[in-house]
């Protein structure tokens, strides 16, 4: 089943996809937030289709405690909003830490800080996706 993940973000959103046996997850783009949630839902939609996923994957950051802080209630009301979107069952999946784990392996890479930048978004959506993946893929909210 090929996923698609996302990290939600204030200014951009990552995007990640998974071969279509579902075992590996690949960066493969960012869309800029544009301050309109329709047309970049649109944009996610269209991505569903080119990639024909079955399913998308949401990153929900839950505070270090397990606890849902403002951010996680945000990407909990958008990816609700993304369910009505889309033609596909969007289901969230914790992402705790995924930033984090995705800077690190860019910095091991010795990418400089712009280019981090550039692809940080992309690499922490297939961070979340891969754990989607390798947990057994998960399809409660």
């Amino acid at each position: 089943m090929r996923a698609l993940g996302l990290d939600l973000g204030s200014k951009r959103i990552g995007v990640a996809v998974s071969d279509s046996d579902g075992t590996i997850a690949t960066p493969i783009e960012v869309v800029k937030r544009v301050g309109d949630r329709r047309r970049e839902h649109r944009v996610i939609a269209d991505l569903v289709a080119e990639w024909e996923a079955e399913i998308v994957v949401v990153g929900l950051p839950y505070s270090l405690d397990g606890s849902m802080g403002p951010a996680a209630r945000l990407c909990l009301g958008e990816s609700r909003a993304l369910g009505d979107a889309l033609t596909v069952p969007v289901v969230t999946y914790d992402e705790r830490l995924t930033t984090v784990t995705a800077e690190r392996s860019l910095k091991e890479q010795n990418m400089n800080a712009d280019a981090r930048r550039r692809v940080i978004d992309k690499v922490a959506a297939s961070v979340i996706l891969q754990a989607w993946l390798d947990s057994g893929m998960p399809r409660g909210r």
